[in-house]
């Protein structure tokens, strides 16, 4: 598996990976009426304007199928001080999952973030979804939790957070 740093025009096969991840990860979780409305053209939209601006990885196949993506950059909600790094967002298509390609992704943006200059890390899953374990097995501590409503669901999410980025390399 090959880990790269994403290009504009990988913002199509992001989108797909994005699109089809959820639908199979938040199956049973979120609406179905929810996940069959995702759009492809909007989520491709999306990654055209986060690509420029970084922190965002793919993975390819050996054929050079991207399956899977992370991103990530300076936390947002400032909820957790100890914490100036997050990962937004990590996707790979169900065939891979288990693979070893999150760890890589993880990894990466891990030491892309550290060379920014920033140390700790935090991400958000959603209680019921089994990636958490993932991050549980990556080393992440829970350090909170909060409720987001998707598809008109109210839900809860747990923050993970690594103290240290080196952890994770």
């Amino acid at each position: 598996m090959k880990i790269r740093r994403a290009i504009p025009e990988d913002a199509a096969s992001i989108a797909r990976v994005h699109v089809d991840s959820w639908r199979t990860t938040y199956k049973g979780i979120v609406s179905e009426d929810y996940l069959n409305k995702l759009s492809y053209r909007k989520r491709q939209e999306m990654w055209e304007g986060a690509i420029p601006k970084g922190h965002v990885f793919v993975a390819e196949s050996p054929d050079g199928q991207v399956v899977g993506f992370a991103s990530g950059g300076k936390e947002r909600t400032d909820k957790f001080p100890l914490y100036d790094g997050e990962l937004y967002a990590l996707y790979i298509l169900e065939d891979y999952q288990g693979s070893g390609t999150g760890k890589k992704l993880v990894q990466q943006l891990a030491g892309d973030l550290k060379k920014g200059g920033l140390h700790a890390m935090l991400t958000w899953v959603v209680e019921n979804n089994r990636a958490r374990y993932f991050y549980e097995d990556l080393g992440g501590e829970k350090i909170g939790s909060d409720e987001v409503e998707i598809g008109g669901n109210s839900m809860v999410e747990l923050a993970y957070g690594w103290k240290d980025l080196q952890r994770i390399l």
